[in-house]
């Protein structure tokens, strides 16, 4: 999610922030210790509530948008006694931020999550995991690994291929611009001139405005992760904008996997969104408990624009998954 909008005033009180090694104790939040092929690092974790039964970790997009654009959930989820945790991922937020890219990879990441779930003592009777945008492919491909950790699953707003993904920013939503404006957003990224703040300009009211977020102005929140952004890992990961993925993860794809997943799975689609709302549907259908859930007026952010259908069918889901339900009609 990356782009050049002025980021909001950032959080920085002990609200929301304690160094792992400054002996400060903030209510609920965790410093974890990770293990990587680069050696050990640390990354913040906060828990607002307590629920025996349901306990939500929160993957955020990007890759590299700190946890602060998930704040909505902070709205909704306490007065339904619905715990979630907040997490930067390695290289975002709070968290360390190690300078090897190599270590901006996938499995890595999975492996992050796994370690992470066991340190917070997650498990099969109480794990939803949520992921979003980047995030749900993250949380794809950690229940494609780890699903009998898992009591449900949460995708929102990212399809299972990157090919697929970036057929439908060509074939869809690039045909719906003004074609002079797409026309010079080709030509620049045909000479790789992604530094040229023609690009970003075109994209911002052309794409970004339209399936990003429809909301003018943006959500202070939205604008405070953003303004906080790792553009390393978000180039090394999606490459230089949401027009399409050119980074680490162009050939990826989870889609032949999904029809081994059993648990309870929720995919979030919107109307006006980046990514395919026919394809977060077939998600649905293709796993063996899928519920499908659609946002008539919402974009890639419907946690923002299309706020109470995203947060209701969100809540009902894992209330009823929690009641014992497989799968649920929204």
């Amino acid at each position: 999610m990356s782009c050049t909008s002025p980021a909001g005033p950032s959080k920085t009180t002990t609200d929301y922030f304690a160094p792992a090694d400054s002996g400060v104790q903030v209510a609920g939040i965790k410093i974890i210790p990770i293990t990587t092929p680069k050696g050990k690092f640390n990354v913040w974790t906060k828990t607002i509530g307590n629920n025996p039964t349901i306990k939500v970790l929160l993957l955020a997009g990007g890759p590299g948008v700190s946890h602060e654009y998930l704040e909505a959930f902070e709205s909704f989820f306490p007065k339904e006694g619905i715990e979630f945790i907040y997490y930067d991922q390695l290289g975002c937020g709070y968290s360390d931020n190690p300078k090897d890219t190599s270590l901006f990879d996938l499995d890595r990441y999975v492996e992050e999550v796994e370690q992470v779930r066991t340190a917070l003592h997650l498990d099969s009777t109480n794990f939803y995991l949520y992921g979003h945008s980047w995030g749900g492919i993250l949380a794809m491909q950690y229940a494609v690994k780890y699903q009998h950790h898992l009591k449900s699953l949460i995708i929102s707003d990212m399809m299972p291929s990157a090919a697929d993904y970036n057929k439908y920013s060509e074939d869809v939503l690039a045909k719906q611009m003004d074609p002079l404006v797409l026309d010079t957003l080709r030509q620049i990224e045909a000479k790789g001139d992604f530094g040229n703040p023609k690009y970003m300009e075109l994209l911002m009211p052309n794409y970004y405005a339209q399936h990003i977020c429809r909301l003018d102005p943006w959500p202070e929140p939205l604008l405070r992760a953003l303004g906080r952004l790792n553009n390393d890992l978000y180039v090394t990961m999606q490459g230089p904008s949401e027009f399409g993925l050119r980074g680490k993860l162009l050939s990826w794809d989870v889609k032949p996997q999904l029809a081994g997943l059993t648990i309870p799975v929720l995919s979030i689609g919107a109307k006006y969104d980046s990514m395919d709302p026919e394809a977060m549907k077939w998600l649905a259908h293709t796993v063996k408990n899928g519920s499908y859930l659609y946002c008539p007026n919402g974009s890639h952010m419907s946690l923002y624009d299309d706020q109470q259908v995203y947060m209701n069918g969100i809540i009902r889901f894992i209330k009823e998954i929690d009641g014992g339900a497989k799968k649920i009609t929204l």
